[in-house]
């Protein structure tokens, strides 16, 4: 499979341009828009936070959780069963990977994996003991096409919950690499291992 995205095997900090100091300020400005409701006003939207693997990069980045009905929402809401306990670590991913297709009808794709692909987002899922999604981690943001990162964030959080996860050994955290297509429709690798 190959990827049109010119800096794939770039770590996200070493990207060329990768403006970390935009990227803190856009922070601040979402902080400082959610602190500004009213009373009576619209409730405040959630945030989940996103840090970079690279240690060196501040983990000050945050990214708007899709709340259900939101307005400028184009995907359809789908009732999801509840989750099926998984046997191991394997198996939960998998699980997992099958859930943020049954969640996002409109946003996947089936079959091959076309070549080349748009973009490759990696992201890290840390989940509390009842499967909620705690934060993500942004491992790989792509050079183009960057709004699918957003799109993979708003994937997961979709799916969400993964399910009792106390049975699992710790630490909770799953990665996931989103395959992007020209249509900017996903597929989650983990299927396709």
């Amino acid at each position: 499979m190959r990827c049109i995205d010119p800096c794939f095997q770039t770590p996200l900090s070493a990207a060329a341009g990768f403006p970390v100091l935009r990227l803190t300020a856009l922070a601040v400005a979402l902080l400082l828009a959610g602190c500004g409701n009213r009373p009576g006003g619209p409730p405040a939207t959630p945030t989940a936070p996103i840090t970079s693997a690279t240690p060196s990069t501040p983990s000050s980045d945050t990214v708007t959780m899709p709340t259900p009905g939101s307005k400028g929402s184009r995907h359809a809401l789908v009732r999801l069963p509840a989750p099926q306990p998984a046997r191991d670590w394997a198996h939960f991913k998998r699980l997992a990977a099958l859930r943020m297709v049954a969640a996002n009808p409109d946003i996947v794709y089936d079959g091959p994996v076309p070549d080349p692909l748009l973009a490759i987002p990696v992201l890290e899922i840390e989940l509390g003991i009842d499967g909620h999604v705690r934060h993500i981690h942004v491992l790989r943001q792509p050079t183009q096409a960057r709004e699918t990162t957003q799109m993979a964030i708003d994937a997961v959080f979709r799916a969400a919950p993964f399910g009792p996860m106390a049975h699992l050994p710790q630490p909770w955290k799953f990665a996931e690499v989103f395959l992007f297509d020209d249509n900017r429709r996903f597929k989650p690798r983990t299927l396709d291992e």
